[in-house]
């Protein structure tokens, strides 16, 4: 897969979310700030739905990442 092609990018960005949450998961156990975990859990749920976001993409299976029947995009220009 190569750089312009956008799943390149979302399974990147998918280990790195992948990551955080598993850091975070960790983290609610090693304090004892009970508003801290809560925060750590959170946080970890809201990534977690942020990569399905990422995954329903690459898999269109939402409509709104379905690209309309027709639709073609612009090339995009070079920079300098």
């Amino acid at each position: 897969m190569n750089e312009s092609d956008p799943r390149y990018h979302t399974a990147k960005i998918k280990k790195m979310l992948d990551d955080l949450v598993e850091h975070l998961r960790d983290d609610v156990h090693k304090v004892n700030d009970p508003r801290a975990r809560a925060l750590f859990e959170v946080s970890a749920e809201v990534l977690g739905g942020l990569h399905k976001a990422f995954e329903d993409y690459e898999q269109k299976n939402e409509p709104a990442w379905r690209e309309p029947v027709g639709f073609k995009t612009a090339p995009r220009k070079k920079s300098a």
